[in-house]
């Protein structure tokens, strides 16, 4: 029997519903009976009046959004497999073989020289409301936890106190605080600030603004993400905004400049502009010259971010990756989005997580096996607890080193400050006033915290960052502990025999093999013996 893998016409992420809720096309999303004289709740009908603005998830600037299709397979389609003998990474001692003893830290890059105490990262939000708003959290939090946070694209183009001469950057403001605030708090040299550019941002010098000014050293080239394949895109309310970022370059919708758009937004016509990113266009001429003039102006590490292309791409990601001596490639899987991805491409575009790591996996094979480079990489694409990052660390081992995280960790930094509004507003809601009233109380990690920072330095931590850095302390000791019972006590170890596929289109997409036919071979001996 056919299986619906799509909601369709109607979703909370567009603030649309079908009016028979309990009776839908499965093909078209529409109403089994479309009657004349509704007010148009679904997609179709809200596009009606609204048209454009309906491709996007609502209301923008406090939401984060993912795709809600169910794919054929996903990392739910495996489960972790433990053993009760041996251990490897620590002696086989139960004194000492205990899950506290996992050691969680990794080292990448060319001289292995970056360190981060767990193997997961923030992968490129940029100038969305919703990074803004809660950037101080999410660096705070990461810097630390002694993880990477990427400072995504359009973040320079995005500030009206950029100052911009000969359509190069020369001073921010925006900019030099997300850097700043994440150095200030980072810790024994763990973890790394990432400056990310797309086509805009290449134009502008951000990159290089932020090795000479600012003393970043790692920068991160931008293909895409999972979300979609054109693009970044924001809304503007503001009107002179609109024509800022239009004189700055930027593709602006309406146009913001042009008589008869001025009127209809001041009359209230629309409320909204869009601002959209240009797509870049990959050559392998043009990615090496990049490369080489990011070295030369002192990037120490260099990264690359793509997106769930078509497999060509991702075969020449993995390529180029090697060839140009990267540090790190992060591969995102389609369904993933921090910001304002159009809602139908989210859904219906791209490679899934499962399909994609899998296909990386086959040509990081490929070219491992050739005894060729190969950087550290990254998967993401929808990860949020230990048991994912787990599974995805075995997918792609012994290639990925770090899971790429983006939506929980700003719903956990997002809680966080939540929290600290509500103390300060004397209006804690009851589930979770049952832990207490203060910071010291809420927060399970704080007390150790406090210890570690003293009071002066730990008063200054917003609540956001306490938020963050909680939510990592669980995934931490969450994944030590199914680590532990794999009987891997360090994350070099991970390997793809540490899971299991539930089916068999699981085990056929990905390589790993079907559960019923793990071990074969040791049951065999074993039994025989």
């Amino acid at each position: 029997m056919p299986v619906t893998l799509s909601r369709i016409n109607a979703s909370a992420a567009t603030l649309t519903k079908n009016r028979t809720v309990d009776s839908v096309v499965p093909a078209s999303g529409m109403c089994v009976t479309c009657v004349d004289g509704c007010i148009g709740m679904c997609e179709i009908g809200k596009s009606a009046y609204r048209g454009h603005e309906v491709i996007y998830p609502q209301p923008f600037g406090v939401v984060t959004t993912a795709a809600e299709k169910t794919y054929p397979v996903d990392y739910s389609h495996f489960n972790v497999m433990g053993t009760a003998v041996g251990a490897h990474g620590i002696e086989a001692d139960s004194d000492k073989a205990i899950f506290p003893a996992v050691n969680l830290e990794v080292t990448f890059g060319h001289d292995n020289g970056l360190k981060f105490r767990y193997p997961w990262l923030i992968p490129g939000i940029g100038s969305t409301n919703i990074a803004k708003n809660n950037w101080e959290g999410l660096a705070l939090g990461s810097a630390l936890a002694g993880t990477g946070l990427t400072i995504g694209e359009n973040v320079v183009g995005m500030d009206p106190e950029s100052v911009i001469e000969d359509g190069r950057v020369v001073d921010t403001v925006d900019l030099k605080r997300r850097v700043k605030l994440y150095k200030d708090f980072q810790r024994d040299g763990y973890g790394a600030i990432i400056v990310q550019a797309n086509v805009e941002d290449t134009r502008l010098g951000v990159q290089e603004y932020a090795i000479d000014k600012l003393g970043v050293e790692c920068v991160e080239l931008k293909w895409g993400q999972g979300a979609k394949d054109i693009g970044g895109e924001v809304k503007i309310r503001d009107l002179q905004k609109a024509q800022l970022l239009y004189e700055r370059g930027y593709v602006v919708l309406p146009n913001p400049t042009e008589p008869n758009v001025i009127k209809a937004f001041e009359r209230g016509a629309f409320k909204e502009f869009e601002r959209h990113s240009r797509v870049g266009m990959v050559s392998e001429e043009s990615f090496a010259r990049r490369v080489e003039e990011l070295r030369g102006a002192g990037a120490k590490y260099i990264f690359l971010k793509t997106g769930a292309y078509r497999p060509a791409d991702l075969a020449r990601a993995i390529l180029f990756a090697s060839r140009y001596k990267l540090d790190l490639l992060t591969v995102d899987g389609a369904g993933g989005g921090t910001g304002m991805s159009p809602w139908r491409m989210m859904n219906e575009w791209g490679i899934p997580p499962v399909h994609l790591h899998s296909l990386l996996h086959q040509y990081a094979r490929r070219i491992a096996d050739k005894g060729e480079y190969l950087p550290a990489m990254a998967l993401a694409g929808g990860f949020a607890l230990e048991d994912q990052v787990f599974k995805g660390l075995a997918l792609g081992a012994p290639f990925a080193k770090l899971i790429g995280m983006a939506r929980a960790p700003i719903a956990a930094a997002m809680v966080g400050k939540t929290i600290g509004r509500t103390m300060d507003e004397n209006q804690i809601p009851v589930y979770v006033e049952r832990f207490g009233n203060s910071k010291d109380e809420i927060f399970v990690t704080a007390s150790s915290l406090r210890n570690e920072l003293g009071d002066e330095e730990f008063e200054k931590l917003p609540t956001g960052a306490l938020g963050l850095y909680t939510y990592y302390e669980r995934l931490a000791q969450g994944l030590r502990q199914l680590m532990a019972g794999s009987r891997k006590f360090a994350v070099e170890h991970i390997a793809r025999d540490d899971i299991a596929a539930l089916t068999h289109e699981a085990a056929q997409v990905s390589g790993i093999q079907y559960v019923m036919d793990v071990d074969q071979g040791r049951v065999e001996r074993i039994l025989s013996s």
